[in-house]
């Protein structure tokens, strides 16, 4: 089967969990099927064709700009069976290469934009145009992924013009080889902790929806002896990079052992964090699934996370971590979550080897790919 797989994110530009997803999903796919990576960037390699905005369009608005992107995949998705989209950015693509050569589309929601309004800041008029695009691709896929049950009901609460039977659950998956207890410390030493001090730790991007803020004013009152690493970049816009300064300022202000580290720091690294982080947190206000969570539970910590979205179906509250409720006590309950773990390191080590368990037994990427292969060759019978 020749299959055409349009993002945004690919090796090496990945920031997120969607381009993680895709990373690895393309990588298991390749076994499977004939594939095509149509992403965003620079030339062509063996299975991959990068696409860039048109330089007609420097300077508009990101929405127009990654339009462009789309019709120019679109034209080189010629002679595939089926193509498949991950994201907005991808997903008109699919649907105008769906139009163009007669070919089912599928599309994985990773998010939704409805579900997303705070990104009016960073796309001004632009997010009514992102917004069309998801619906115009959704409503007429040949078939809706969802990355978590709980993505299912929010994808058919959004756009109740979808038919139940076309969305299909299959959830994110970990590699398990790749991600698992690294006991190195050398990259602890370049950021300077104090390795005699436990430390909670944050991976993820500077926006509404993975709720720092929240984050940085919960920690402020947790164990004095713990340390809080906070690997956070990629600023949605400018004004929540500053909200995060002047509320990393406070925290360090407040407490000693805070560190900020803003680059994307090279994968063996963030796995000897959160390897050796006596809890990891993701304190997201809106999550579909949440890879970082099953990324910190393969390499054995315990996590704390918001009861929100997929997460719920990833973390099992007592079990490898604990659920914290976004409501008005959220962050004063995540510290009181937080502080459970670090004070009682023998219940957080159980966390964390059932934590690795379950990842191990329940999210490998290679039954991913063939819960996927299985979807694309009933949706091209069906064509």
């Amino acid at each position: 089967m020749r299959v055409g797989l349009l993002t945004r994110e690919y090796p090496p530009d990945v920031y997120g969990g969607a381009g993680v997803h895709v990373e690895f999903l393309a990588r298991e796919l390749r076994r499977l099927i004939d594939l095509d990576v149509h992403c965003w960037g620079e030339g062509r390699t063996d299975g991959v064709r990068r696409h860039r905005p048109w330089s007609a369009l420097d300077g508009a608005n990101d929405a127009l700009r990654t339009f462009s992107v789309d019709l120019a995949m679109a034209a080189a998705l010629e002679g595939r069976e089926l193509v498949h989209s991950h994201t907005w950015y991808a997903n008109l693509a699919g649907h105008l290469a769906k139009e163009l050569y007669g070919v089912p589309h599928v599309v994985t929601a990773h998010s939704l934009e409805p579900l997303r309004p705070w990104k009016a800041e960073q796309l001004g008029g632009g997010y009514a145009l992102s917004s069309w695009a998801e619906r115009t691709a959704v409503e007429a896929a040949d078939a809706v992924i969802a990355v978590s049950g709980a993505m299912r009901e929010d994808i058919l609460a959004c756009y109740p013009s979808l038919a139940p039977e076309r969305v299909h659950v299959v959830h994110n998956g970990i590699d398990t080889a790749l991600y698992r207890p690294d006991r190195g410390t050398d990259a602890l030493t370049r950021i300077g902790l104090d390795p005699d001090r436990p430390f909670v730790l944050f991976v993820g991007r500077i926006t509404r929806q993975k709720g720092v803020p929240h984050l940085l004013r919960a920690v402020r009152d947790i164990d004095p002896a713990a340390q809080v690493v906070l690997c956070a970049g990629a600023p949605d816009t400018p004004e929540i990079e500053q909200e995060f300064r002047d509320l990393f300022a406070g925290l360090r202000g407040a407490r000693d052992g805070v560190h900020w580290i803003p680059k994307m720091l090279p994968r063996p690294e963030v796995i000897q964090l959160l390897t050796h982080a006596a809890v990891f947190v993701c304190p997201s206000v809106y999550e579909p699934l949440g890879i970082v969570n099953l990324e910190a539970m393969a390499c054995g910590t315990p996590v704390v996370a918001s009861r929100v979205g997929g997460i719920p179906e990833v973390v099992e509250d007592g079990v490898t971590g604990r659920l914290v409720t976004v409501d008005e006590d959220f962050e004063g309950n995540l510290a009181g979550a937080l502080d459970e773990i670090l004070g009682d390191p023998a219940a957080a080590a159980r966390m964390g080897e059932a934590g690795r368990a379950r990842a191990v037994g329940e999210f490998g990427w290679d039954a991913v790919a063939r819960r996927t292969v299985r979807l694309y060759e009933e949706i091209v019978k069906q064509a």
